[in-house]
This record gives structure tokens, C-alpha cells and sequence, in this order.
């Protein structure tokens, strides 16, 4: 039987082990396998079995499906290829790597979920709720954060130590306007104006950076999770 570990973030949430002929994949529960994320469009791609092979089908999705972190429309699947479709991934094992005598077993598919799992979908429905709430993208306060929502709602936002700036960040040798979030061409950017070093994204020091949602931003000793506002 065909097995598929899925990651978010590099870290394993499900284990599915099937025997269907075709998997969906996409945002809605009517999948076979559901990756709930805004990132993800509703029917964002399928898996077909044969004899021979799998080929992995992208759904004229919106943010593209990719195999070994290459775009694909269509893929025949080696053993060990990763599937990413936003920021899940989905590891390609043509033959189950464990005993599937234990758990029960729905419509030839076996889905071992975990507590991990359920936190994404708590954490997406609540973003999802503040993006309605406010009607477009939105900051939530992490670390050494002066406010715990608020609302990207101009062309451009400032951050640093600055009385002027729109948002205070916290930590040493920050320059007045350390860092600054653009809307360009509908997306927003993160550029750094001020001390290299000083502005991250998810742990990783940047100069200019296309945002994407759930993107966690960093300036000096304060954090920022970006949720962005499209559906």
C-alpha cells in the first residue's frame, strides 16, 4: 500500500496509508486529504494509482503544487519525492513503511492524525476570524509586541524605535525606522532600512522579503505573525 507523511512546517502531523486509486487533496473536507490553510485552494490537487505508478495532478491551483521543489502540472512520483502545497509537505512512499494491522481502516485509506494537526486547523480558523474581522491583513502580536492585532490598512507601515514610526519595536541598536511593510503589485513586502541583522523572517535574516501568510517577522527583539487578508 502507497503511504504519504505529511509535515507543516517540517514537522509530521498525519501518516495516510491507502489503497484507492485516486487521492484529492485540498482546503475542504470533501478531500481525502484535508490541508485546512489559506494557502491551499479548495480542490488543489489529486493523486491517481495504478499498477505501475502514481502521478501527482495539479488542480489549476492558485499557489501551484511542486515535487521535489520543482512546479509541476503533472508528475509521475518516485519513492521518497516531496509533494509541497503550501507550507505542508507530503513524502511519496510506494510501499507503507510500517504495520497497518493496527487502526481502522475508512474506504481503503488509513489517516493517523495527531494533536498537532488539530492545533493548525485551530490556529487557521482563529486566523481566519481576525481577517474578517478587520477585513484585510493583519499583524498578531508575538514577542515584546506593543498590541496583540493590528490591522495593515496603508501603503506602508514603518517599525522601529522611532517616536514617528507606526509600529514600536523592542531591543538594542535598533535604527529609528529599522524596517518597513509595503503593498506592491497587492502583495506586501518587508524590507530592511536600518542595521543588517536587526529584521528576520521565520529565523532567517532578510533585506527584502515577499510576505506570505503565517510568516513570522522579527525586529530586534520583537515578533510579528503576518496573516495575510486574501482568502
Amino acid at each position: 500500500m502507497a503511504e504519504l507523511i505529511v509535515k507543516y512546517d517540517d514537522k509530521v502531523i498525519e501518516r495516510i496509508v491507502t489503497e484507492k486509486k485516486r487521492l484529492s487533496i485540498g482546503r475542504t473536507k470533501e478531500n481525502d486529504i484535508v490541508l485546512e490553510n489559506r494557502g491551499v485552494s479548495r480542490k488543489h490537487a489529486m493523486i491517481e494509482f495504478n499498477d505501475n505508478a502514481a502521478v501527482v495532478i495539479d488542480n489549476e491551483s492558485l499557489n501551484g503544487t511542486f515535487v521535489n521543489n520543482r512546479k509541476i502540472t503533472e508528475e509521475i512520483l518516485r519513492d521518497d519525492d516531496i509533494i509541497t502545497i503550501g507550507k505542508y509537505s507530503l513524502t511519496y512512499h510506494a510501499e507503507s513503511s510500517q504495520d497497518t494491522d493496527t487502526g481502522a481502516d475508512f474506504d481503503g485509506t488509513m489517516v493517523l492524525n495527531t494533536k498537532k494537526q488539530k492545533k493548525l486547523i485551530e490556529n487557521d480558523r482563529m486566523e481566519k476570524q481576525i481577517v474578517e474581522k478587520y477585513g484585510g491583513s493583519v499583524l498578531i502580536g508575538e514577542e515584546n509586541a506593543e498590541f496583540s492585532e493590528f490591522k495593515i490598512d496603508r501603503d506602508v507601515i514603518t517599525i522601529g524605535k522611532a517616536k514617528f514610526v507606526h509600529i514600536k519595536a523592542k531591543g538594542f541598536w535598533l535604527s529609528g525606522i529599522q524596517a518597513k511593510i509595503s503593498k506592491e503589485n497587492n502583495c506586501y513586502v518587508l524590507s530592511n532600512l536600518g542595521k543588517k541583522g536587526k529584521t528576520k523572517v521565520n529565523g532567517e535574516t532578510v533585506s527584502l522579503y515577499n510576505l506570505k501568510n503565517g510568516d513570522i517577522i522579527t525586529v530586534g527583539k520583537s515578533s510579528y505573525k503576518f496573516v495575510e487578508g486574501r482568502h
